[in-house]
């Protein structure tokens, strides 16, 4: 079943800022890719983009290496993301998945992973996967583009799907050709200005924004304010 795009809801990060960066937020029925090294913050953009869509009406569920359920929901609540009560109502469901598989075990949890996506349709809005490495780096290249041109059908069902990944995942041959499957691309890192180290979102395409997107947002994380955005003109002084 296929949405016009005027009729389409936005996932919004509950940031004006980072909303702005990427041309309004993002369109639903889209397959986001959210890429970068250890630590350069891809676990808090996509928890800050978990408690937007929660906030904004979307029904949402997350499929995790990185955390439990119990260190999710404390996580988040450290940086002003509570996300406790849309857990309770069942809006929001929690899968924790192993971060460390053998070539067997991935095959076998990448087969589970996209049967199980397939029965959130019609129940939930928005997936979210942090992170695919731990998959990733144990199958064939192919295996992993046949999992994302099947996710992809899902999401031609209007189901929005936002996956982590690490840099080094892949060579950039790869990479490109996952940029290609994307909807929409963030790309995140860390960089040294002024002998502090700051977080950098890098907007790299949203397909369909309704308005045209900025590429740089800058930003830290402060322990029980969450993410705090920083001018680009501040960081470069």
């Amino acid at each position: 079943m296929s949405i016009d795009l005027a009729e389409r809801r936005v996932v919004s990060t509950g940031s004006t800022e980072i909303d702005k960066k990427m041309g309004g937020g993002i369109p639903e029925g889209s397959l986001i890719l959210i890429e970068g090294s250890s630590n350069a913050g891809k676990s808090v953009i996509t928890q800050q983009l978990i408690h937007g869509a929660l906030n904004g009406g979307f029904r949402c569920v997350l499929y995790t290496t990185e955390n439990t359920s119990r260190s999710l929901f404390r996580q988040m609540a450290s940086l002003s993301l509570d996300v406790t009560d849309f857990f309770l109502l069942g809006t929001f469901n929690v899968y924790p998945v192993p971060a460390a598989m053998t070539p067997e075990a991935a095959d076998t949890a990448f087969h589970k992973l996209l049967d199980h996506i397939g029965t959130l349709e019609g129940r939930f809005d928005c997936v979210f996967l942090d992170s695919l490495t731990s998959f990733v780096s144990q199958v064939p290249e192919s295996q992993t583009l046949s999992f994302l041109t099947s996710v992809k059908e899902y999401v031609d069902n209007n189901m929005t799907v936002f996956f982590t990944m690490h840099s080094h995942a892949f060579e950039e041959a790869m990479f490109m050709r996952i940029r290609s499957l994307c909807d929409a691309h963030l790309r995140l890192r860390t960089e040294e200005v002024r002998d502090v180290l700051m977080k950098v979102l890098e907007v790299a395409k949203v397909r369909g924004a309704e308005k045209t997107t900025g590429n740089i947002v800058n930003f830290d994380v402060e322990p029980g304010l969450g993410m705090r955005i920083i001018p680009v003109s501040s960081a470069k002084a």
